[in-house]
Order: C-alpha cells, then structure tokens, then sequence
C-alpha cells in the first residue's frame, strides 16, 4: 500500500515560485513580442518593396511613406562628407558600412547612402581609403528610416577626425549627422542596391526577420522554466502523511 500524501507548500518555496513564475511568463512574452514585430516589419518591407520604383523626391515631408520603397535618383556623390559605420560584421568579419551623401541631380537636397560593407584593416586606427565615381550617376535601392535607438561603447575617438570632419561613426545618428552636415538632407538613407553599379561594395543587407527562430524558441524555453518551475514547487512540497 503506497504511503498517503499531502501538499504542506513551505511560504518561502510559494514566494520564490509567486516571483519567479510571472517573470519567466513575461519574459517569454517580451520574446514572443520580438519575433511579431519582426514579422510584421517582414511583411510590410515585402509589400511595400514589390511596388514599382518611385523617384526619390526632392523634399520628404513623411519618412515613413518611403520606408521599404525602391527608389531611384540621379545626381552625384560628395565624398568629402563620407562616413564609415564601425563595427559591421559581414561573413564573421568586422568592417565598416560607407555612407556617402548624393546629391540630387537639379537640387540642393542630399540623401545618404549606404554603399555596403568594406573589410577593416589591420591597424584599427586607421580606416580604408575607399572610391568614389565621380559626375552624374543613377544610384537605386530600398530606402530606410534609420533607427533612434543604439548601443553606444563610449565617445568617438578624436584620432577618426580628417579636416575637421568626423569620418568613423559608432552608429548612424541622423539627426546628429544633418546638424554637421551643411546642406539639406533627406530624412531617408538609400541601401544601394546589390544589382547597382553606382560605387557600390558587399551589399548584403539584413532581413527584418532575420533570427526570427531564436526568438520564438526562447520564449518556449522561458515558458518551459514557468512550468517546470510549478512542477519542482508542486513535488518538493509533497510529504507523507504521519
């Protein structure tokens, strides 16, 4: 005949699992939410890329109605107001993304774009000299609404700095970069397209969706902690019956 027994919890085993079990609920919600937004931005880039092409316009009152579009412009670079985004992984190895302003052709406006990624050298206080095509050009790509939120590692070394212009960027601030900048500038940045010519490098641009899997299976395993959290309170404070 088996033992009879009863559940006496201990107050401080119901305590640990009253905590423990909503934080490991909300994180795999904070997970779960992640991997949504990635894929909601996932299928507006998708729907809004299989537009046909428009011409980028010579001021943008709204961002946001050029987010994800293919755009085209004509007009030339401006090397002399370059900069190098630090810290690009591109196939495991460490670079810098080349930002160059383009101006539009009959206009006083500039964008910003992304050309691709360049390999960093040896000596990480130097930067690559890379070119830049000169006279009118067509440049196409998918325009982007650069984030306002970043990781920072701590100021910008003065030693990146040529002619008074900073070159080496920690992030792509915007906002900061239009201030510097002495001409208009378009709330937009281009992301060259693979299939352009315009003085491009590696484009290989990430999807919004990308690690969508990681997050989905973190949340089931924050969820998986929930519950086996309950399972270990429920069996540990199970005794016999005297």
């Amino acid at each position: 005949m088996r033992p009879a027994l009863r559940f006496q919890p201990r107050w401080w085993s119901t305590l640990l699992v009253l905590i423990l079990v909503p934080l490991f609920i909300s994180f795999g919600l904070w997970q779960w939410n992640k991997a949504s937004s990635k894929e909601d931005r996932q299928s507006l880039r998708d729907a809004r890329n299989a537009a046909p092409p428009v011409q980028m316009p010579g001021t943008l009152a709204d961002p946001e109605s050029l987010r994800y579009r293919q755009v085209q412009s004509r007009g030339s670079y401006e090397p002399e107001f370059q900069i190098l985004i630090d810290n690009r992984i591109h196939r495991q190895q460490a670079g810098y993304h080349v930002l160059t302003p383009f101006r539009l052709e009959g206009s006083d406006m500039r964008v910003l774009v992304n050309r691709g990624w360049v390999p960093a050298l040896a000596e990480h206080s130097r930067w690559p000299q890379v070119t830049t095509p000169s006279g009118v050009l067509e440049v196409s790509g998918m325009a982007i609404v650069p984030g306002t939120r970043y990781l920072t590692l701590g100021p910008d070394a003065p030693s990146v700095r040529r002619s008074g212009w900073q070159v080496v960027w920690q992030n792509l601030d915007l906002k900061r970069y239009a201030q510097a900048f002495p001409f208009p500038l378009q709330p937009v940045v281009i992301e060259l397209s693979p299939e352009s010519s315009a003085g491009g490098f590696a484009r290989e641009w990430p999807r919004p969706d990308e690690r969508i899997e990681r997050h989905v299976g973190y949340a089931f395993q924050w969820w998986g902690f929930a519950g086996a959290t309950v399972i270990i309170w429920l069996v540990v404070n199970l005794r016999r019956k005297p």
